[in-house]
């Protein structure tokens, strides 16, 4: 098997490493997505890559062994039996990771769904007397959005405004989805943890660019962001989307600056990029059912 097999292994380590620039040169609507889709299709194609490499050990099953001598042929090794063997740990290992992402996302889903049904259907907001201020969306098609009245209370009018905007664009753009797609890469692939890093904070940072769009500005959107992050320092909800403390130094900065081009032609190279894990996978498999056919064939 020849070295088309690690290609996209080693593209996921390369698109680890150029998450947070493309998230620095592009605005996060376009960075988010086109970061996503390439991480996706990375995470798939080295999975698959795992599963070719691990497949090579059928030369060592005791049947194939007791053929091969018995016609006196020699089954050619197309990978070291250790590397093999490191395959299938990662396979097993990124499996179990990938079950965690998945059980926990449903229990979350369950959560917000009985959350959801204790009120009227046809009421956007969800306010939750507590004295932990808190924000979040709860996805669906019946997306709701949840608020503490100790957040509420810390906010005045415009920044109030400026959070319901931030919450109706995790729903709006279906943000959750988006998540768990990075979220289920960093799981199969650990290497792309930073990209699931980079992503949240893209989704983020998209929020709130749309939040200001609508009407509040820049520099209101920029003191909302810091408020409620100073508000919720204690919130501990992390499964949901919400207005966190995660970079929110950055985000603030970022919009008291300008917005960040819609540079389409990086996002469209970045996608670009996401085709060779793919087509290194693909002659690989070539690779792999020639060495099949040497195995299997008397």
């Amino acid at each position: 098997m020849r070295v088309d097999v690690y290609v996209p292994l080693v593209l996921a380590v390369l698109l680890a490493a150029s998450g947070p620039p493309v998230g620095r040169l592009l605005a996060p609507a376009y960075a988010a997505r086109a970061l996503v889709i390439t991480g996706g299709v990375t995470a798939a194609a080295s999975v698959w890559a795992l599963i070719l490499l691990g497949g090579t050990l059928l030369d060592e099953t005791p049947a194939v062994m007791a053929e091969a001598q018995e016609n006196r042929l020699h089954i050619p090794e197309p990978v070291p039996e250790v590397v093999s063997v490191l395959a299938i740990a990662l396979l097993v290992w990124g499996t179990y990771r990938a079950h965690r992402v998945i059980r926990t996302h449903r229990a979350t889903l369950r959560n917000l769904q009985r959350l959801r049904e204790t009120h009227p259907a046809d009421s956007e907001l969800i306010v939750v007397t507590s004295r932990t201020p808190q924000a979040f969306a709860l996805p669906g098609t019946d997306g709701r959005i949840v608020v503490s009245s100790a957040m509420l209370a810390g906010l005045d009018a415009h920044e109030r405004r400026v959070l319901l905007a931030h919450e109706r664009a995790h729903l709006r753009h279906r943000h959750d989805r988006l998540r768990l797609v990075a979220d289920l890469a960093a799981a199969v692939v650990p290497v792309l943890v930073p990209l699931r890093e980079t992503v949240t904070f893209l989704l983020e940072r998209w929020a709130d660019e749309d939040a200001a769009e609508t009407g509040a500005g820049r520099e209101i959107t920029a003191r909302a962001v810091a408020r409620a992050a100073l508000l919720s320092h204690r919130s501990r909800l992390s499964s949901a989307l919400h207005l966190s403390q995660l970079a929110v130094t950055r985000r603030v900065a970022a919009l008291q600056a300008a917005p960040l081009p819609r540079a389409r032609l990086l996002a469209v190279a970045v996608l670009a990029s996401a085709s060779l894990p793919a087509l290194g996978a693909a002659d690989a498999t070539s690779d792999f059912l020639h060495f099949l056919g040497s195995v299997l064939t008397p």
